[in-house]
């Protein structure tokens, strides 16, 4: 019975220290995103899942992307360039200026007439 019992400790115990090394490396971190509209919502999300992201949502009330991703697998600046490259700036990497012009008028950031 004893080596049962000690027998599941360490079953325990390896099983805990797999799980706490397989949560090394991942982040979540918020990053300001320029958007508009429910649209612009669904495409920064889409942009921001990169591989190694986890988990990617995008406020349209405070412009802020909240993102979890493996730092091992990805960083932070190529989840912005994804988003750059999509049409909207991200941190401190402004929209790829040919993405912008392509986005429909509704999603227009820069243009303050359109909103």
């Amino acid at each position: 019975m004893k080596r049962i019992i000690g027998f599941l400790a360490l079953l325990m115990t390896i099983s805990t220290f797999s799980f706490a090394q397989g949560k090394k490396g991942v982040v979540t971190e918020n990053i300001e995103v320029e958007g508009v509209c429910g649209q612009c919502k669904k495409r920064i999300e889409n942009a921001a899942y990169i591989p190694g992201v986890k988990r990617a949502e995008w406020d349209k009330q405070t412009k802020s992307l909240k993102v979890t991703y493996n730092s091992k697998k990805t960083s932070l600046e190529k989840i912005e360039t994804s988003i750059s490259n999509a049409g909207h700036g991200a941190g401190e990497i402004e929209a790829n200026e040919d993405a912008y012009n392509k986005l429909p008028a509704c999603c227009a950031y820069k243009e303050v007439d359109t909103h």
